[in-house]
């Protein structure tokens, strides 16, 4: 019998170097983004994680499709904490959307229920447009004061 302790595959670590190599390239690009080029991100990942969690929700793995969740409601939660509802006047409105949102996907996972993804996600998905549409036309001047907070939430 003929044991090997300590033998990695020479794949597998190579594996691990890109894996790596990826992650400090996207916290890298995460703490020098402006903030108006890290709400783009954050609204990008959010809609990423609900179109995973929808797709796993369609074949029955609750497991992927509550982490997806779990990590889209961490999205929201930071976008709900970065609002200023004093800065402008339809920052009321936007809470609102985030709170009917984060609701609809307690809900979603809690019951299994892909509709409710699938209802944030049409709800989102325009104001990922809107978001990257108003960054691309603002000035870095004004984009530098939007409020963002650089949180662990794997925008990139």
């Amino acid at each position: 019998m003929t044991m090997t302790m300590g033998h990695h595959s020479p794949l597998g670590g190579q594996l691990g170097v890109e894996r790596a190599k990826r992650a400090a390239y996207n916290r890298d690009a995460v703490l020098s983004a402006s903030p108006a080029r890290l709400l783009t991100m954050l609204y990008d990942r959010l809609l990423l994680d609900l179109q995973r969690a929808e797709v796993a929700q369609d074949i029955q793995d609750w497991a992927g499709a509550s982490e997806q969740l779990l990590h889209a409601q961490d999205i929201l939660t930071e976008l709900t904490s970065s609002l200023r509802v004093d800065a402008w006047d339809g920052a009321e409105g936007l809470m609102g959307v985030y709170t009917f949102a984060t609701r609809a996907l307690i809900y979603a996972n809690t019951h299994r229920d892909v509709d409710s993804t699938r209802v944030c996600i049409q709800l989102l998905e325009p104001l990922r447009q809107t978001w990257h549409e108003a960054a691309a036309q603002a000035p870095e001047s004004v984009t530098a004061s939007i409020p963002t907070a650089r949180g662990t939430l794997g925008v990139a």
